[in-house]
């Protein structure tokens, strides 16, 4: 009973302190270590290039960054096909230099995020070869199963059923010593780890307290809803075909083709997230930090919600990729709306909504949507209430580069065996290196010979020297909004969305005794005149940020009932109301000392009482 007492109470006085979850409202910022900063002229990001690189991101004000794969491999997917998670990959450097990038980013109060990869490793891996050779404890790691004979030759040996890699052609690869068929959702080097072995499950977990016992604040948690496949004993021991999806212009090679019922979003996959999360949770007393965790699931909007928890576990942040592949170049402000209500409606009451504008794997905002809209989709996944997610490079709005099929690295593009249509399935055009400056290689490498990549080719006038000291810029925009997200009003106001007209959408953060904000973006080619007269702002406005197509600039001061927003504007409008207090009793500095003594207190008054 005093136990309990004693737990209710402090808990209550906790939530009274504002202890915060540093994610809830972070700025995260995507790197893709190979393209990022190249510090010893191989041609190659490294780790030695980022850590280069932590004061510029410091300054811009970002909360986190989350790494690309940086484990050792033998890069058939650049990273994604892990030999050890627990080794670094020689191309990006050393142990000691991760341990070196952890402490000056904690120096600099940058958190750091992993990408964790659990599908799959690499088949160069020792857990693979064990399990290859049959080693005991070894011989289920993976999704292994017997072939079919030919119906027309009676020595060919066929895959097990029709199952089709993400990346195109069969999912099965023959293993001679084995003598079986192993499945791989992505490329051959890439075999399915088996879920349904426990001891897989715990080797997994390993390596999460292995990185976390480093100091990680959380990970990024790849291609989750494919962990799983249909249970084989429910189907006479085997795996079933999957039907076809009937896709016009798909073929049987064609992931498309068919309709995945049997190779994704199993019920089981909910659980083991949920586990993990209780495992990320045992180290929030440990490092005074609660510990993020993303999931990238690329599914309907009811199997990616699932995510988040069941009410009874607490499960990860979903990435919204409504956000990110609902929204097209020809999408009206009506039609972001939709989008954006759709996930705030549908989202668990007290999660944390995310909005991602860009990744790796996907056409940078400036080519999906168009240069005119870059400062939109960076202002709109700043100021919506949540985790904003950044890809590097768009803060300066760089766009698509031009690869050739002879340049072509992705295995994605190359499976294609097309010279004429590979780029239709490339990621290769969004990893292109970051544009530092104008100098040779963009700045990203010194190396006298080739990048991995080539940079794109307006990096001479798209590059963070030609925006970082101007005062019109995408860079200065972005800066200044990543400023604006750290507000009162921003971090946990109410937010108000509204679409006047198909041209204007209207995002508003308000909380009271704060300075409010509202966010326009006029997605026409003409000016338009607003009138915020309706969202409960002062009368007086000013300008706080100011993006590169808007005639009213930083400062500026305007009557809410009649503003001219300018073609193409993205624009963010403050009230003029100060106010330190920020919801909580007293500032924290003060707060901590008292409900340290006041735990005392409760202790020895119900120790001696009960």
């Amino acid at each position: 009973m005093r136990a309990i007492l004693i737990s209710v109470l402090a808990a209550t006085f906790a939530d009274l302190v504002c202890a915060d979850v540093w994610w809830e409202s972070a700025t995260i910022y995507q790197i893709y270590p190979r393209s990022f900063k190249d510090s010893d002229g191989d041609g190659i990001g490294d780790l030695n290039g980022i850590t280069e690189k932590l004061p510029y991101l410091k300054d811009t004000g970002v909360d986190a960054i989350w790494l690309s794969p940086i484990y050792s491999s033998p890069m058939y997917d650049f990273g994604y096909d892990i030999t050890n998670y627990k080794e670094i990959s020689s191309e990006y450097g050393t142990m000691e230099d991760f341990d070196n990038l952890m402490k000056e980013a904690k120096n600099l109060g940058i958190r750091v995020v992993l990408d964790y990869v659990p599908n799959h490793t690499s088949n160069e891996s020792d857990w693979f070869v064990k399990s290859a050779n049959r080693e005991s404890g070894y011989e289920d790691y993976y999704i292994w199963a017997d072939g079919k004979l030919s119906p027309n030759d009676s020595n060919q040996l066929l895959p097990p059923n029709n199952w089709v890699s993400i990346f195109r052609k069969s999912a099965w690869q023959y293993h001679p010593i084995r003598q079986q068929f192993y499945l791989h959702q992505f490329v051959i080097g890439q075999p399915d780890l088996n879920y349904r072995n426990t001891r897989v499950q715990e080797e997994m977990k390993d390596v999460l307290h292995f990185w976390l016992d480093k100091g990680v604040s959380g990970f990024r948690v790849d291609a989750v809803n494919i962990m799983y496949e249909v249970d084989p004993s429910k189907h006479d021991g085997k795996y079933p075909d999957e039907p076809p999806s009937g896709t016009p212009g798909t073929t049987p090679d064609d992931y498309e083709y068919l309709d995945h019922i049997y190779t994704k979003n199993m019920e089981e996959t909910y659980d083991v997230v949920y586990d993990w999360r209780d495992l990320l949770d045992e180290y929030i007393a440990r490092h005074n930090e609660s510990k993020v965790m993303m999931t990238e699931c690329y599914a309907d909007l009811s199997d990616m919600i699932r995510y988040y928890g069941n009410g009874v576990r607490n499960g990860s942040v979903p990435f919204n990729f409504l956000y990110l592949e609902g929204l097209k170049k020809e999408s009206n402000a009506e039609d972001f709306k939709m989008v954006i209500d759709n996930w705030m409606n549908n989202m668990p009451a007290g999660k944390t909504a995310n909005w991602v504008n860009g990744n790796h794997d996907q056409s940078r905002v400036g080519t999906r949507h168009g240069v005119k809209r870059i400062d939109a989709l960076n202002m709109l996944a700043l100021m919506l209430p949540g985790i904003s997610l950044t890809y590097q490079g768009e803060e300066i709005g760089m766009t698509d580069g031009s690869i050739s099929w002879t340049d072509t690295k992705d295995p994605q593009a190359c499976n294609t065996d097309d010279p004429t249509n590979y780029w239709m399935k490339s990621r290769d055009p969004a990893r292109t290196p970051y544009q530092w400056d104008g100098s040779k290689h963009a700045g990203f490498s010194n190396s006298s010979g080739d990048t991995w990549l080539p940079v794109a080719d307006n990096y001479e006038t798209v590059n963070l020297a030609a925006q970082i000291n101007v005062v019109k810029s995408h860079y200065t925009f972005y800066k200044d909004v990543v400023a604006i997200k750290k507000s009162p009003a921003v971090r946990r106001g109410n937010m108000d969305i509204r679409a006047p007209s198909k041209d204007i959408l209207v995002v508003t953060r308000q909380l009271s005794g704060n300075p409010g904000f509202a966010s326009i973006i006029n997605l026409s080619d003409q000016q338009q005149r607003v009138n915020l007269s309706a969202v409960g702002l002062s009368d007086r406005l000013r300008v706080a940020a100011s993006g590169v197509d808007c005639t009213l600039e930083k400062g500026a001061q305007v009557t809410k009932d009649n503003i001219a927003v300018s073609p193409h504007c993205a624009i963010v409008l403050t009230t003029t109301a100060q106010n330190a207090n920020n919801g909580c009793l007293t500032p924290k500095f003060f707060m901590k000392p008292l409900f340290m003594y006041f735990s005392v207190f409760l202790y020895r008054y119900f120790y001696i009482r009960y």
